[in-house]
């Protein structure tokens, strides 16, 4: 008695399958599936149409087959579940047709081994047989169909409603798709965007972006950057981005996908977080941290370039006797009138701060001569002894200074610091304006440097 084409399946199924897996192998989103999710799908449908096989079927329902139309039955077939999930993992049409394409091939190549001379029912079986695997087709490209749809919708919804604006551009950088909140942000209808580039745009930012665009296209990698702009919509001033490349079925870049993100309230945040962290909070100079990090960054500055970097150690004279007559209130404010003068005592490039209480410090940045020094050391005694108005009242201080330079009293931050600071002592002590770092007995220091 002849085998029939259903049996053999059945019984043939795992010689069958190792077939079909090879090929499967050979797909690139098969690639990366183990066996139970490559062989699930191509089992459940074989065995499928081998009871399909075994069924009576009037010839109206054969007729039906022979077009692709099954009869619902309320769940769905191996070959529908097939299709959503192919969808949902990346394969393409072409790709899934493939598969089927393939379990045919090797459900065919088997059974004509086994059945060189087919005849009569066997026939029959083989045209049955044919019939279901297109029938299969239908199904699972209908269901792959309607997948496809329905994420084609939800994504739309998501790229109208998401805050962020996220944009396409092509091998050209010129914009293909464009979000509301892309037209939003920029200040222009989509229309005016779509088929423009950055640059024709205008935005300042815009080649460095290309720039990155290039390198995302051609190492099919992505890129985070970060960019500051005010755009004229008024939204936000400092962004991040990601480019992103869009693939096609064959691995080839045909796109790239950007998003950009406001961050300008984070970084604000951050800014003030930082700010707080580095200057002094009544004054707002910078603190000792920063101070001595601007000192070590300029030393190394001036080593490279064989310059000189000048230091100023100042302590107010008669502070502590307004904070004591009149208040810590009015004592505060004494201390910020001092800041705000010795500013304005030095070029932008300088750097004041106060290291605490009544002791302040400045670097003068490229000092070469001390007479250089000498006039803005005079001009900071002037400032600081003409009368300060406080709570309606006119209070003078004076201010002892003591100078180092490096490298001839030092060479790091916190030894021409020590030495700014006993070159003042030294200038209370004598009862001078000013005092440079000379004496012999405290060139120890530079030792220690």
């Amino acid at each position: 008695m002849s085998i029939r084409l259903a049996e053999f399946i059945r019984t043939e199924i795992e010689p069958i399958l190792r077939d079909w897996e090879e090929f499967a192998k050979t797909i690139f989103h098969a690639r990366h599936m183990d066996k139970t999710g490559l062989r699930d799908h191509a089992r459940d449908m074989l065995l499928e149409i081998a009871d399909d096989l075994d069924s009576n079927q009037t010839e109206s329902e054969q007729a039906d087959k022979s077009r692709g139309c099954r009869p619902k039955h309320g769940e769905e077939s191996s070959a529908e579940i097939h299709g959503g999930d192919r969808q949902s993992s990346g394969f393409s049409v072409i790709e899934t047709v493939s598969e089927f394409r393939a379990l045919r091939a090797s459900v065919i190549q088997h059974w004509t081994t086994t059945c060189p001379t087919a005849a009569g029912e066997q026939l029959e079986d083989l045209t049955r047989f044919h019939e279901a695997i297109d029938q299969a087709v239908a199904e699972s490209l209908e269901q792959y169909a309607a997948v496809k749809e329905m994420e084609t919708r939800l994504f739309g919804s998501v790229l109208v409603a998401s805050p962020d604006p996220i944009f396409v551009l092509d091998l050209e950088g010129t914009f293909t798709y464009a979000n509301k909140a892309t037209a939003d942000l920029f200040a222009l209808e989509s229309s005016k965007i779509i088929g423009k580039s950055l640059v024709d745009l205008g935005f300042s930012f815009a080649p460095g972006i290309q720039h990155n665009l290039e390198q995302v296209l051609s190492e099919q990698c992505t890129y985070r950057g970060s960019l500051v702009h005010k755009f004229a919509s008024g939204h936000g001033e400092r962004f991040e981005y990601l480019l992103a490349p869009v693939l096609d079925e064959n691995r080839e870049t045909e796109a790239a996908v950007c998003i950009i993100r406001d961050v300008t309230e984070r970084a604000l945040a951050e800014e003030r977080i930082w700010h707080t962290a580095h200057h002094d909070l009544l004054t707002g100079l910078p603190n000792r941290r920063l101070f001595l990090d601007r000192l070590e960054q300029e030393l190394k500055h001036a080593k490279r370039s064989g310059q000189s970097v000048c230091l100023f150690f100042l302590d107010l004279d008669g502070f502590k006797e307004v904070n004591d007559s009149l208040g810590h209130e009015a004592g505060d404010r004494l201390l910020a009138d001092v800041a705000e003068r010795l500013t304005d005592c030095v070029r932008d490039e300088d750097t004041v701060a106060r290291l605490g209480g009544d002791e302040f410090t400045v670097m003068l940045t490229g000092a070469k001569q001390a007479k250089d020094v000498e006039v803005v050391a005079r001009t900071i005694i002037d400032m600081l002894t003409m009368p300060f108005q406080i709570e309606q009242r006119s209070l003078q201080i004076s201010v002892s200074i003591g100078i180092s330079f490096y490298p001839r009293d030092a060479s790091s931050p916190a030894a021409l610091l020590v030495a700014a600071d006993k070159a003042m002592y030294k200038a209370k002590e004598s009862d001078s304006d000013w005092v440079f770092f000379e004496d012999t007995a405290d060139n120890r220091i530079r030792s220690q440097a």
